[in-house]
This record gives C-alpha cells, sequence and structure tokens, in this order.
C-alpha cells in the first residue's frame, strides 16, 4: 500500500547508504538511484547532498522524511485493523539484534512466528550492540534484541534469555590456567560489541589488566573468531549459543576456568512508554512464551 518511491526514499534516508538500501529493498543500486531522482524531480528539490562517499539529507529531505515515517505508520495501522477484522496479522516488523542473536537465537524465532502469520512483513537490522541501541533510539527498528547494556535512560530492557560466554581454543590447546590468558594471542570481537564489553568487564573483575593483554585480531563475528581460532590463530569468546556445530563436530575445544565465568543477559530492547503494541506487540509476545520454552546449549546437550 505504501508509495514504492517513498518507500526507497526512507530506507534510503534511515540508512544514508544507497548501497545498504538496495540491499535491504532487494533492488540494484542504479534502480535505488533511479527511484529517488524520479521522486527529486516531481518534487522540484534535492533530497540528498552527496559529497565524496558520504550522504547526508537536504532540509527538503528531512521534512519528507518525518512525513514519510508518518505515512508508514498510517499505512501499517491501516493494514493492521482491516487484517484484524478478518482475525489475521499483518503488516511491517522491524526488527534489530546484535550480532549473536541475529545470527544464531532469532533464526528460528522469527520462522516459528512468521509461519503463524504469513501476512506480516520482516524487517531485521543487524549490527554491534552500539549500533542496534541507535537504531531503536532513531527509531528505525520498534524493538531490538541486545548483548550488553544500552546506557541509555530513554529505553526499556527485559529480560530475554540467559547466556554464557566461553573461551575456545583448537582441541590441540593444552593450557587452562586464568593467568596463561596474559599471554596467549586473544581473538577479540570488536570494540562496541556487547560480547566485548562483557568479556573485558570480566576479565577486570578476575584481576587481569585488559590493556596488558595481547589482542592479535579484532574481528567483527563470531563466525570470524571461531574460522580464526580454528585455524590455530588464538584463544577466542563467544557465546554458548554460537558453538551448536563445533562441538558435534569436535572442531573447537571449550577450555574449562573455573576462576572465569561470564555470564549475561540477553535483553529485549524498546522505547520507554507503552508497551509496543500491534504487530510488533504480539512478536514481543511471542518472543516471551518461546523464551521459556528453549534450554541454554550447554546445559541442555
Amino acid at each position: 500500500m505504501e508509495n514504492f518511491r517513498l518507500r526507497v526514499f526512507r530506507t534510503v534516508a534511515e540508512l544514508l547508504n544507497f548501497t545498504q538500501a538496495a540491499e535491504a529493498l532487494h533492488l540494484t543500486q542504479p534502480a535505488v538511484t533511479l527511484q529517488i531522482k524520479s521522486l527529486e524531480s516531481s518534487l522540484a528539490a534535492r533530497l540528498f547532498d552527496r559529497t565524496g562517499n558520504r550522504v547526508k539529507l537536504t532540509p527538503a529531505g528531512e521534512v519528507l522524511l518525518k512525513h514519510a515515517r508518518q505515512i508508514e505508520e498510517l499505512t501499517q495501522k491501516a493494514q493492521a485493523e482491516v487484517a484484524a477484522i478478518n482475525g489475521e496479522q499483518r503488516g511491517r516488523l522491524a526488527l534489530g539484534a546484535s550480532t549473536t542473536i541475529a545470527q544464531y537465537i532469532l533464526p528460528p524465532l522469527v520462522g516459528k512466528f512468521l509461519a503463524a502469520h504469513p501476512r506480516i512483513e520482516l524487517f531485521l537490522y543487524g549490527a554491534n550492540t552500539g549500533d542496534v541501541v541507535t537504531a531503536v533510539v532513531d527509531k528505525r527498528v520498534d524493538l531490538a534484541f541486545i548483548e550488553g547494556p544500552p546506557h541509555r535512560a530513554d529505553l526499556k530492557i527485559e529480560r530475554f534469555l540467559d547466556d554464557e560466554i566461553v573461551v575456545i581454543a583448537s582441541p590441540q590447546h593444552e593450557w587452562n590456567a586464568l593467568d596463561g590468558l596474559q599471554d596467549m594471542p586473544l581473538i577479540m570481537r570488536e570494540r562496541g560489541s556487547g560480547t566485548r564489553t562483557v568479556v573485558e568487564m570480566a576479565l577486570k573483575k578476575a584481576g587481569l589488566k585488559v590493556n596488558k593483554l595481547h589482542v592479535a585480531m579484532e574481528l567483527d563475528s563470531s563466525e570470524a573468531v571461531k574460522s580464526a581460532v580454528e585455524a590455530g590463530l588464538g584463544i577466542g569468546f563467544v557465546s554458548q549459543w554460537a558453538l551448536r556445530k563445533e562441538r558435534k563436530l569436535g572442531t573447537l575445544a571449550i577450555v574449562s576456568m573455573p576462576r572465569l565465568r561470564i555470564t549475561r543477559h540477553l535483553n529485549f530492547l524498546y522505547a520507554q512508554g507503552p508497551e509496543p503494541a500491534g504487530v510488533t506487540g504480539s512478536f514481543l509476545q511471542f518472543a516471551r512464551e518461546y523464551s521459556q520454552t528453549i534450554s541454554e546449549p550447554l546445559r541442555a546437550e
């Protein structure tokens, strides 16, 4: 129902990146550019300033984005209310998820939800925790799942699942002492990730000097960390949820360290105020119920 050119514009305006917008819309970049030029021609106004690799909204673009979001909201409301008459859920579900949750936990949850509500259109923004929090603040997503604390008083946080971050090594590893970590090459997630934040806090609590650690590599996903550890490049830290395949194949070993247990909560995150309603509210309730039916991987196997 939403005007296609407005949808393309809104996606580019929210991501401020034509390539990422094209990927999100399943279009080519030239097709996205053509839609924007057509809209600018219709309005007789430039909507974006493009300087080098940077994309920025013009004052006209800022005004149009405000109204485009209102139109999107009204469209979703109309679809939901009409669908409710027929006893079905319909609309757009905009979710954010930090990397580990997006890769290993959300797929089965989202699959079950969409199987029950096939008329719902899903948009998922996956990034590190800091970027996902920003997406909630900017209202690009209505509900998010994060691994670390948001450090925001204007956002509501609610427990989703428990998690444990474990130390992993190649199966040939020959140490299991906490003190040895100080000299081992470490494969760490990038700064800004929830995993990195929690790991550093736990290491400090255990008495290690984080700034003295030998961080050999910083990588932007658990898959990259696992691959580097499998290749013998160092010791890594990943969520227990990320290890199901490797545990079955025996390609990674979990290093037991009684003095270092890194636990955390995975959380829902949404704006302060009334609880999400409509499609987002339905998914939130579905996720709450789902969280009660699954066990932590290391304890279940």
